[in-house]
């Protein structure tokens, strides 16, 4: 596990650094992004398994990394405290010992996961489609231990803190969100302490992350330490301003931005992503095409996946396997005819909700932070006569 020797991160070449030995003492195998912070994602071609391996997991943090030693973990303890009857703190140890622990298995989406697709561009990280992925989460219902504590009629959302600071000025929080209290009382949510069967490790929140599964990355917070019930929506540390909010109704990039016309994201849209073939395959002229990717959304189920050989010319309904857990991401496989003489092949997919709700062939509504861009998954190949 990772601990002290990977902490305190105050500028980029220091995080490039810390890439480079988290290189060769884990296997990761991510990009980097160039920020002051840790951020790494995986080409499509690597998130082809079902479970993804922390190898090919993302990762994502709005500030340094938070100084947590190995005895600190083993003694983690998360307060309760607020609109409750009784404020209760509980550590690791005690929450499996007093809850039923469960497990979930969900997709884990950034929010801006695709936003190097927007034009013009937005601010933000140029993720381009691998900040995402798909890990059994093992923990206790967050409503659970809510309830030990005798929530409020008054409650009307959550609001979470860690130790994570901002990058060059560490007592600033880097991340404070929360969830709507209805949210966080479903059965789905959890204090999670597990991620693949082993315990959460530290790059991935360990020791206690929130997991809300159907919601962007940014309210799955990490090295969780306290849990505030308030009774009004939660205002911490990019909850305000344009922040994990889109606009209501669809604006231009060169429209001021009112405040007013944006809401907090709590819903992730319909994506898919093609992780075979690989950007760049070669096909001989008369084999066929075979693809295969995962489908998945938020809170409401996806329907179908459709692929097309000819960017967009052309589609055909792809096999989608049968959901497992709700929140998990679905398998989707094709065998496509190809054109029939040489030449560069644009492959694509799109998925479609059970509210009709398809994914846009170019792009995603505009947004100032270029979040949730679920444009068709475009992959480009040739075809060798």
């Amino acid at each position: 596990m990772l601990h002290t020797k990977f902490v305190s991160l105050n500028n980029l070449l220091v995080v490039h650094a810390l890439y480079q030995q988290l290189l060769q003492d884990s296997k990761l195998r991510l990009r980097i992004l160039e920020d002051d912070a840790l951020n790494a994602e995986a080409s499509p071609e690597l998130l082809d398994d079902p479970i993804t391996p922390l190898t090919s997991f993302f990762i994502r943090n709005n500030g340094r990394l938070p100084d947590i030693s190995p005895e600190e973990s083993e003694t983690w303890v998360v307060a309760v405290e607020g609109e409750v009857e009784r404020s209760t703190q509980w550590s690791v140890f005690e929450l499996k010992r007093s809850f039923e622990v469960v497990s979930v298995t969900a997709v884990l989406e950034c929010a801006g996961n695709g936003r190097a697709g927007f034009v013009p561009k937005t601010d933000g990280l140029p993720w381009t489609n691998g900040a995402v992925g798909c890990a059994r989460w093992g923990g206790v219902r967050l409503r659970d231990v809510l309830l030990a504590s005798e929530v409020k009629n008054s409650a009307v959302y959550t609001g979470h803190y860690s130790p994570d600071g901002e990058v060059g000025a560490p007592d600033q929080l880097a991340l404070s969100r929360g969830l709507p209290i209805a949210k966080a009382m479903a059965p789905e949510t959890l204090l999670a302490f597990e991620m693949n069967g082993e315990p959460l490790p530290f790059l991935h929140g360990g020791p206690l992350r929130i997991v809300a599964p159907g919601f962007p990355g940014s309210a799955w917070q990490k090295w969780l330490t306290r849990i505030r019930v308030r009774d009004c929506e939660h205002d911490g540390e990019k909850m305000g301003g344009t922040y994990y909010r889109l606009p209501r109704r669809p604006i231009s990039p060169e429209e001021p931005v009112d405040p007013t016309l944006l809401e907090i994201i709590t819903d992730m849209p319909v994506k898919s992503l093609i992780t075979s073939p690989a950007e760049g395959f070669n096909l001989r002229l008369g084999e066929p095409l075979r693809v295969r990717g995962f489908a998945w959304s938020g809170h409401t189920a996806v329907d179908s996946v459709s692929v097309s050989p000819n960017g967009g010319q052309t589609w055909q309904l792809a096999e989608l396997e049968p959901p497992g857990d709700q929140f998990a991401w679905q398998r989707f496989t094709a065998l496509l005819e190809t054109q029939a003489e040489g030449g560069a092949v644009v492959l694509m997919a799109r998925a479609t909700d059970q509210a009709g709700r398809m994914q846009p062939l170019v792009s995603a509504a505009w947004n100032p932070r270029g979040y949730c861009n679920n444009s068709a998954h475009r992959v480009c190949g040739s075809i060798i006569a």
